[in-house]
């Protein structure tokens, strides 16, 4: 890491160099790309820094722990020892973090599909948590999230939940969450306290940008429209605004009932449509990186899971990387970076490695 980081130092000199060129800032793509490296490299040197700086402070610490006699001063560097060393771990793992190399995609927007599968009402209730949750992890890292369609049911929760999340390295930190979440806990409503296990699925796709921006013939789509249901006032219902859009090439299909405009709701669900298309057309062309995904979100079933949340042992494990953390408390507030950053290390070291 020591060899990595001293190049990663290095190129930052010359890259603040080559910014200060007049044939570079002239080349405004050049220089737009040079920009966006010199940001990342001053963020891993500022990093760096804080480290280095907590490493000495750590040792300083324990030397004084050493030495000292008086009780009452052994307890309070003790407690700073604690302190600088929770510090540190997370001063590395971001620093691991950095150390993966920016993908073109990282700060792509990203369709999130959240689905209940197997456990009926208990599993559309965690929908809404995961939902919930995922609402404050893009607060936390400064992103925003547009809903692209929800399907609400009568306990509170949703059968599928549909939204776009957009800011700077989205994708790097979202990709990962595909798959099938599993949850075990007590329902409310069950009256004997025994733990019921269900599963929701995620799917995380790429929304197209304006250079793949996928072109669809209108001769190829059957639009078909109806009245929405559930939750969303009265106007909702007595008019036929839901929209329902079948690509008939590839069978794919997408729909929107959220809007009481039924253009607007046209809008969204050929939005939606489009990502699932450039997602099938992508996936060929890269099925050595990822597979399709339908295998990315699996059936639902409750034993095809990526993670597992136990509300009785606050227990979050993350079974591809076998990451348990007993904060399940936390991570539902939004906390996912003690998971997030830890796959994307895995699998950037799993990368280089095959």
């Amino acid at each position: 890491m020591e060899k990595k980081i001293s190049q990663l130092l290095a190129r930052l000199e010359e890259v603040e160099n080559e910014l200060s060129s007049s044939s570079v800032v002239n080349d405004q793509i050049l220089y737009r790309k040079l920009t966006q490296e010199h940001a990342y490299l001053t963020e891993i040197k500022e990093v760096y820094s804080c480290l280095e700086k907590a490493y000495k402070q750590l040792s300083e610490n324990e030397e004084l722990l050493k030495i000292e006699t008086h009780e009452e001063m052994r307890l309070l560097f003790r407690e700073d020892v604690l302190q600088i060393q929770k510090s540190v771990s997370k001063l590395e793992d971001d620093l691991k973090t950095l150390l993966v190399p920016p993908d073109p995609n990282d700060s792509r927007n990203v369709i999130v599909e959240l689905r209940a599968g197997t456990g009926g009402d208990e599993a559309s209730l965690f929908v809404g948590d995961c939902v919930r949750m995922y609402h404050l992890y893009a607060e936390k890292r400064g992103w925003n999230y547009e809903v692209l369609g929800a399907s609400s049911n009568e306990v509170g929760g949703y059968r599928e939940y549909i939204m776009v999340m957009s800011g700077k390295n989205v994708r790097r930190f979202m990709q990962y969450e595909a798959g099938t979440h599993r949850v075990q806990r007590v329902p409310a409503t069950e009256t004997q306290g025994r733990i019921h296990t269900s599963a929701i699925t995620v799917a995380v796709l790429l929304e197209p940008s304006e250079e793949e921006e996928v072109n669809i013939v209108e001769k190829d789509l059957r639009i078909d429209t109806y009245r929405a249901s559930g939750a969303g006032g009265q106007h909702v219902n007595v008019t036929d605004s839901a929209v329902r859009i079948t690509h008939i090439p590839t069978g794919l299909v997408a729909s929107c009932q959220d809007e009481r405009s039924q253009h607007k709701n046209k809008d969204k669900a050929l939005r939606l449509l489009k990502a699932r298309i450039a997602e099938v057309e992508r996936k060929k062309r890269e099925e050595e990186e990822a597979s399709t995904r339908a295998s990315q979100v699996g059936s639902g079933d409750r034993s095809e899971r990526i993670r597992t949340y136990n509300f009785a042992q606050n227990r979050v494990t993350d079974h591809r990387i076998n990451l348990t953390l007993y904060s399940l408390d936390r991570v539902l507030e939004g906390e996912l970076d003690p998971i997030t950053t830890a796959l994307v290390s895995h699998y950037y070291q799993k990368q280089l490695s095959e």
